[in-house]
């Protein structure tokens, strides 16, 4: 067992919290769990394709103090206006901000820690309850035990949010783990924009992410939520996030992924309620020797529900991408209609990209669909935008562009097409 997150270092973790005793509680049920998972294998289904051999995680050790603020690079934090805004440095709020008008209203958004404490009877009953389980495996149950801080944006029934909301969470020191949690509540009829990223101070800094995020989306109500991965590459990141969508709901779920060396998301989207629908877009860009790593399930748990999932990857150098995806429709889902593609674009020979669609369906009236394609650029194509002035790097940025736009015009935030296309020039070297 790793020697930050041993049952001494547990104890000592608790004692410097002075949290609550629901909290203490829950924390210590999360920690005998990860204990006892640490004898089990990992769902082979989930986790084959990824090489944990090299990850040591008593390597990574929580930050004892708070973190002081320092200047982050970041793709969105300076570029808009927003109605509200929260850094988390290593695993402490440094600063939060939130517009008088909707703090009037009843809305909350600011650090988990505080808000949990303060606002217990709102934030209890869906804090780790609905969505991402303490128990469902060793990285769930490691975060539940030693969350470190995170996001809190609950929004009350029938009240409407029409500036984004901006959440960043930074790693600043050497070997830092953050375990930070991204909780989202809206009520009946309620409807919001967030959009979160992540970024490293230092380039060269090793970290640890471990974290989760739960979107709870009311009846009628409508959530965006947006979150770039941009970490350094020597940051491994792991993330378990869970959408719940209630009658008639809205989620629309974008994921940027640019950093890391080493990254692994679960993303589970249910569709809880008649009427409820989710898209869900996703934007990768994998470089050097990344390895990136998605797992995806859309359970359609009610009838006339639908979800939409389209991932585009663009894959360079000996970098790797792998994509599994699940529909999975339960007795009573009739009328279901259900879709998921992945497409990925191969910018050198060494590159890899894994691709594997899967479909489980129970009831009889249903349209599900899914698809997967992997190829090359057309050498004809980047001869063509050549001949014509540019350079390879800039040819090579209209071809990626171009595959990217399908994933683009599905996002109405245009803050966050802006931010994806810029980022992508700098990954392509020729850049801002």
């Amino acid at each position: 067992m790793p020697s930050s997150f041993s049952t001494t270092g547990f104890e000592a973790f608790l004692e410097a919290r002075h949290e609550p005793a629901w909290i203490t509680a829950k924390r210590s049920a999360a920690f005998e769990a990860y204990v006892d998972s640490l004898s089990r294998e990992l769902e082979p289904e989930e986790y084959r394709r990824l090489d944990l051999r090299s990850f040591k995680a008593d390597a990574y050790s929580l930050r004892p103090t708070p973190a002081t603020e320092v200047q982050f690079s970041t793709l969105m934090q300076d570029r808009a206006e927003f109605g509200g805004a929260v850094v988390h440095v290593d695993g402490s709020c440094i600063r939060s901000s939130l517009n008088e008008d909707l703090a009037k209203q009843g809305v909350l958004f600011g650090s988990l820690s505080d808000l949990l404490v303060s606002h217990r009877e709102v934030l209890e009953p869906h804090f780790m309850t609905k969505g991402v389980s303490l128990t469902k495996d060793r990285f769930t149950a490691w975060h539940a035990a030693f969350w470190t801080g995170g996001t809190v944006l609950y929004v009350p029934r029938n009240v409407e949010i029409t500036a984004p909301l901006y959440s960043l969470i930074g790693l600043q020191g050497e070997n830092v783990a953050d375990l930070s949690h991204t909780l989202v509540i809206l009520e009946d009829g309620a409807s919001a924009t967030l959009l979160e990223e992540t970024a490293s101070a230092d380039p060269k800094a090793g970290g640890l992410h471990n974290g989760a995020v739960e979107l709870l989306v009311g009846a009628g109500a409508r959530l965006r939520y947006v979150q770039l991965q941009n970490w350094n590459t020597k940051v491994r990141h792991f993330a378990h996030q869970c959408g719940r969508v209630a009658r008639d709901g809205m989620l629309q779920w974008t994921a940027g992924a640019l950093g890391s060396r080493l990254q692994h998301i679960h993303q589970h989207v249910h569709l809880d309620g008649p009427g409820a629908s989710a898209q869900v877009n996703g934007v990768t860009f994998a470089t050097d020797r990344q390895l990136l790593s998605y797992y995806t399930q859309q359970s359609h748990n009610a009838p006339n529900t639908t979800s939409d999932l389209l991932y585009k990857e663009v894959l360079r150098d000996q970098s790797r991408v792998v994509w599994r995806g699940m529909i999975k429709v339960e007795k009573e889902a009739q009328k279901t209609d259900g879709y998921q593609r992945s497409d990925a674009l191969m910018l050198s020979q060494d590159a890899r990209a894994d691709a594997i669609p899967g479909l489980e369906i129970e009831a009889d009236d249903v349209r599900c669909t899914h698809g997967a394609t992997t190829g090359r650029v057309d050498d004809e194509q980047l001869f063509y935008a050549m001949a014509r002035g540019l350079s390879r790097y800039e040819a090579m940025h209209v071809i990626v562009e171009g595959f990217f736009a399908g994933v683009y015009d599905r996002i109405p935030v245009e803050l966050v097409r802006e931010t994806l296309g810029q980022a992508v020039q700098r990954k392509l070297g020729i850049g801002l």
